[in-house]
């Protein structure tokens, strides 16, 4: 017969895992149609760095491009916008409800080596880029070594 050690925290942490699964269930049955009426949602962003620029990219299918705006104030990066609900449908008529609507806003803090005079943004196909371009002194220069 093998021993085996007792992990004190192991069932701890089973249940913890179990509470969190219980609460999510349970909101997420009336989450969809919460949403529409509260209008609260995030749009999810990609953000990656080349030697050039720093590019964000944010999902928003059914978003009409007047209902987006875009400040940057104090080194800190603002999208703002609204998904509007489709009316052409009534609500009652919904089985179900899963996509987000309303108002959303999202913030980001730049990094100081960002142009933000050369800030461009651009929709395509409901995704959101925006362009961001680093200043001229903060590009990585290579310094040759002289042999002599």
């Amino acid at each position: 017969m093998a021993l085996v050690r007792w992990d004190p925290f192991k069932d701890l942490i089973e249940l913890h895992e179990k509470m969190n699964k219980l609460f999510e269930e349970t909101l997420s049955r009336t989450r969809g149609e919460r949403e529409v009426i509260e209008g609260t949602w995030y749009p999810p962003v990609d953000i990656y760095e080349t030697d050039n620029e720093l590019v964000l990219k944010a999902e928003l299918p059914g978003v009409d491009i007047k209902d987006i705006e875009i400040t940057v104030e104090d080194g800190i990066l603002t999208i703002k916008g609204e998904r509007k609900f489709e009316e052409e449908v009534k609500r009652e008529n919904y089985h179900r409800i899963e996509r987000a609507y309303g108002r959303f806003i999202r913030s980001f803090t730049l990094p100081n080596v960002v142009d933000v005079d050369k800030i461009s943004a651009k929709m395509e196909n409901g995704v959101l880029k925006i362009v961001m371009p680093k200043k001229e002194e903060s590009k990585p220069k290579q310094i040759k070594v002289e042999v002599k």
